[in-house]
Order: structure tokens, then C-alpha cells, then sequence
């Protein structure tokens, strides 16, 4: 190793410990001196040790350095440990944090020699933030209840071990439906339940609700509304204010459409554009007439407490019907071909408006004109919503489904006309 390259990294050892050694020296910056176990002058000592030590490592042959190396540890490990087990006897604490920070410090301090650099520093980062936010992660962790604890764990094993497992070759008739996307959908609408149920715990009902859907909205407006749907349902929220947060998640699929169609196909939003702009507006103004104006600050002591983040068995059923449902849609495409695009973009629109707008975005224009795919994808967009009417009436049923429908209704209006308004502007342009 060329000398620059060495001096470089040997410093980069000695600020990994500085850094975790201002830490551990400011949280006991009041102690009496000779109190404490390691301060900042111990823990940047560490680092450089470590470093020294995988210098050294690297100038033996296999596998001695390897051996040095691991003897090095050890004799610090023994150091260290003795001597902050002295320190929690001398306090009467039983702490490992020290010992376990020291340890660390060393290791990193001899992989910014051997290793990458970059994951050396970013480790070391890391592990200050930690040992910094330790009063905040105590605090969360006296919070968290069993079900929530469970969910997060269920959600993480959904995400990192179960989908790598899960085949991504399509299955079935007209193309099949990819296992791997379904159960995708499966995880964002547990995600979008999580979302919801943390957002309305800790912001409170009126903004944990309208927040929470703005962000399920990003993802998949269907999901905020059968959740939404279930917990009115459940009579765990006023259903005025749960109806709002579908209008909000509505709101933001319009805007989602609307920026597909103009990465994909700008030519489109010459006539959905100002559709969509309106129908979003209209969503807008109900969520907040139901949300603030009709009865404020009411909506906080209707609110219960939700009973479970989300159900397993339930997101993952729901995830089954709308892969069967994406099917169907790719059935009645094969079978009408381009002259039944809207129809078939009805019937993916009932539950992915998205992959409706992308179909018939990128559709070539011998199969499709564009002012032809702008239907559609509206078309896909309409259906979307008066699914969520459907979702409503089933799931939500009463007061909700009501709200649902007025929205629906208010959309569907405002969208219509200025759609009308847009064809008859557009053809005396071309008159």
C-alpha cells in the first residue's frame, strides 16, 4: 500500500474514534475525572490502535495477519471490558454500551485499513447516531405496543424474506399475473394500513388521517379507501373524516395520472390535463368541507383506538382479488383488441389505474390515436373512482359509503364538464 494511500486511512481510523469518542465523552462530561472508563482521548486511541493494528496485519503473510490481527482484538476486548465492568460496579449500573462502542471503534478502526472506506465511515456514523438518539429509542420502544411490534415484524418478513422468495415468471391465462407483483400489492397495502394507524397514534386524528392517506395516495388510492372503508366499518373513526382521507388519496392518484401521462405521452394532457387538474381540485374541496368546515375538532373524540395495524390474511386475500381482477382486464383486451381499449381499461382502472394509463400511453399510434388513449386512460380514472363507490357501499356501508359517493359524483361532474368544455374548445381550434 502506497504510503499517501496508508496515511490517509490511518487518519481515517483515528476520526472514527474521535467521532464516537465526543459522543461518549460528552454524555459524561460531568463525571468526576478518572471516573469513567473511556472518554475521548480512549476511544480515538481506539480507533488508531485498530488501525495500527491492520496496518501491521497486512505486512504478514497468510495467514498471519489474520492471526495478529485477531489477537489484537482480543487483548483490547479484554481491556475494555475490564475495565467498564469495574466502572458499572463502581456506579452499581449494569451497562454494555461502553464496552460493546469500544469494540466497534476498533473493528472499524482496522477495516478502514484492510476494507472500503466509505463503509468504514458511514458504520461509524451510524453507530454515533445510535448511541446519540439512545433517550428517543428508549422512549419509542415504552410506546410500542405487542400488535404494533408484531405488525412492523410481519411487514419486514412479508418485504425482505418472503418476496425474494416468491417467483416473478407470470402464471395463469392471457399473460398470467406475476405472484411477485400481487404480493407486492399485498405489502403496499399493509405499508398504507401501517401508515395510516401510526400517522393517527402519533399526529392525532384529522391530520394522521389526511396525512396518511396523502401518502397511501402515492401508492395506491384503492388501498386508503378499503382500509379507510374497514375502519369505519369497525367504527375505529368518524366516517366523515375517513371519507375525507379517500377524497385526499383520490386527489393525489388524479395529480399521479396526470404526471404518468406527461413522462410518457405529453400530447395527452392536452385533453386530460385540464380533467384531471379539475377533478383533483373537487376532491380537494370535499375532503376539506368534511375534514374542517363541517364540524371542527369534533372528529378527535369520535376517534377509537385502532385495534391492529393491519391484518395479514386480509391485505393478502385483497392482493389475490386484484391480480384476478388484472387478469380479467388483460382477457377483455385480447378480446376486443384496439377498438375495446376503453373497455378493457375500465377494467384494470378498477384497480390499477396506473398500469391502465401506461398501457394505453405506450400503445402505438396505428393501434391507437391519442386523443383515443386520452379516453381510455380517463375512462380508467373514472372507473377507478366509482370502484371506490363500490368499496364504500360493501365495506364502509352507512354514513361512509355516502361520503364516498358524494365525492364520486362531485368528481365525475366537475371532470365531465370540463372535458366537454376541453372537445368543443379543441374542435373550433381545428374548424
Amino acid at each position: 500500500m502506497e504510503f499517501e494511500s496508508l496515511l490517509s486511512r490511518v487518519a481515517l481510523a483515528l476520526g472514527i474514534g474521535l467521532l464516537i469518542g465526543l459522543e461518549r465523552g460528552w454524555r459524561t462530561r460531568t463525571a468526576e475525572s478518572g471516573s469513567r472508563a473511556a472518554g475521548v482521548r480512549t476511544f480515538a486511541i481506539s480507533g488508531l490502535l485498530g488501525g495500527i493494528a491492520g496496518a501491521i496485519a497486512q505486512t504478514f503473510n497468510a495467514p498471519g495477519g489474520s492471526i495478529f490481527l485477531s489477537v489484537s482484538f482480543a487483548a483490547y476486548a479484554a481491556v475494555m471490558t475490564t475495565f467498564c465492568r469495574d466502572e458499572n460496579v463502581a456506579e452499581g449500573t449494569f451497562s454494555a454500551t461502553t464496552a460493546i462502542a469500544g469494540l466497534l471503534t476498533f473493528t472499524l478502526g482496522a477495516y478502514a485499513i484492510i476494507g472500503d472506506q466509505r463503509i468504514a465511515a458511514a458504520a461509524a456514523i451510524a453507530a454515533t447516531g445510535l448511541l446519540a438518539i439512545r433517550e428517543e429509542l428508549h422512549g419509542l420502544v415504552e410506546k410500542i405496543t405487542w400488535p404494533e411490534l408484531r405488525s412492523g415484524l410481519l411487514l419486514l418478513v412479508m418485504t425482505f424474506i418472503a418476496l425474494p422468495l416468491i417467483p416473478s415468471e407470470p402464471i395463469g391465462p392471457f399473460g398470467g399475473v406475476n405472484p411477485r407483483e400481487v404480493w407486492i400489492i399485498a405489502i403496499l397495502l399493509a405499508c398504507v394500513s401501517f401508515v395510516g394507524y401510526a400517522a393517527v397514534k402519533y399526529l392525532g386524528a384529522s391530520r394522521g388521517v389526511l396525512l396518511a392517506a396523502a401518502a397511501g395516495g402515492l401508492v395506491s388510492s384503492t388501498a386508503v379507501t378499503v382500509t379507510n372503508a374497514r375502519r369505519a366499518a369497525a367504527h375505529e373513526g368518524s366516517p366523515e373524516l375517513l371519507a375525507a382521507g379517500v377524497s385526499v388519496a383520490t386527489a393525489v392518484s388524479f395529480l399521479r395520472v396526470f404526471t404518468l401521462a406527461a413522462l410518457l405521452q405529453p400530447k395527452l394532457l392536452i385533453v386530460i390535463g385540464p380533467t384531471l387538474i379539475g377533478a383533483a381540485a373537487a376532491a380537494v374541496g370535499i375532503a376539506m368541507v368534511s375534514s374542517f368546515w363541517r364540524n371542527p375538532g369534533a372528529y378527535e373524540l369520535k376517534v377509537t383506538k385502532f385495534r391492529n395495524p393491519f391484518g395479514f390474511w386480509s391485505v393478502t386475500g385483497l392482493a389475490i382479488f386484484l391480480g384476478t381482477i388484472i387478469v380479467l382486464g388483460r382477457a377483455v383486451g385480447e378480446r376486443f383488441g384496439a377498438e375495446g381499449a376503453i373497455v378493457g381499461a375500465i377494467v384494470v382502472g378498477l384497480v390499477d389505474v396506473d398500469a391502465a394509463t401506461i398501457s394505453m400511453a405506450r400503445l402505438p399510434l396505428h393501434m391507437l390515436s391519442s386523443d383515443g388513449a386520452a379516453y381510455a386512460i380517463l375512462a380508467a380514472v373514472a372507473s377507478d373512482t366509482v370502484s371506490k363507490v363500490a368499496i364504500g357501499a360493501v365495506i364502509g356501508r352507512g354514513r361512509f359509503a355516502a361520503e364516498i359517493g358524494m365525492m364520486a359524483v362531485l368528481c365525475l361532474t366537475v371532470a365531465g364538464a370540463i372535458l366537454g368544455l376541453t372537445v368543443v374548445l379543441l374542435a373550433g381550434q381545428v374548424g
